[in-house]
């Protein structure tokens, strides 16, 4: 756990030192779902009715923005060679930087949206199933991210292929993140639709990361 330890450290003082990724992927979410009730107008009623769907869909494109950044510099100053050849386990240090990119764009995102769903007059009450829905979603999009992002590591216009493969996986968080608040709206149980997005994280937790040390293998061979 010492390695983990130590690439978390180092990829959290990169982010905080850096700053740009985290700023870009928040300033996204909240620009982008400022902008609708401008373009929609001020109506109470359907911005509660269409907040749940808007705040999942920006979210899920907020954090697509930073995901080509999740592995290229160790690829370009030559940090993944030694990821390859130290002792540590190298699917444990792919975990360590999806933790760190979680840490720096899922959690700011979570943070923003209590302040988003007020702009958009979702009713209290969707308020806690809407963040727990998110604090599901967001690792599961991080982890999903990183085979993406492993999978096209090196290559040109590797965002636009980032896009092309996550995108289809993306999808299921997103369904079942926007349904659990839609029950709540409709005074159902959002518990079903919270249990298939704790599923699909815990299927993600150990397979992705898996994936991923693979395609970063392939990808220095």
């Amino acid at each position: 756990m010492n390695g983990f330890r130590a690439i978390l450290a180092r990829d959290l003082r990169l982010a905080l030192r850096q700053g740009t990724d985290a700023t870009m992927v928040v300033a996204f979410f909240i620009i982008a779902i400022v902008l609708f009730p401008l373009g929609l107008g001020p109506e109470p009623k359907l911005l509660a009715r269409i907040a749940p769907g808007l705040i999942g869909v920006t979210a899920l494109l907020a954090a697509m923005l930073s995901l080509e950044r999740l592995f290229q510099q160790d690829y370009e100053d030559g940090s993944l060679e030694l990821f390859l050849l130290n002792s540590n386990p190298l699917t444990l240090q792919v975990c360590a930087k999806i933790t760190a990119h979680w840490l720096t764009t899922g959690l700011p995102l979570i943070a923003a949206t209590p302040i988003l769903a007020v702009l958009l007059n979702l009713p209290a009450a969707a308020l806690p199933v809407l963040l727990f829905a998110m604090l599901l979603a967001t690792p599961s999009l991080s982890l999903l991210g990183a085979v993406g992002a492993s999978l096209t590591l090196g290559a040109r216009r590797g965002g636009v292929l980032i896009s092309l493969l996550v995108l289809p996986l993306y999808i299921p968080v997103l369904i079942f993140a926007v349904s659990a608040v839609d029950a709540v709206l409709l005074a159902q149980s959002a518990k079903p639709h919270l249990l298939l997005l704790g599923a699909i994280l815990a299927a993600a937790l150990p397979l992705c990361p898996l994936a991923a040390a693979a395609a970063l293998r392939q990808s220095a061979d």
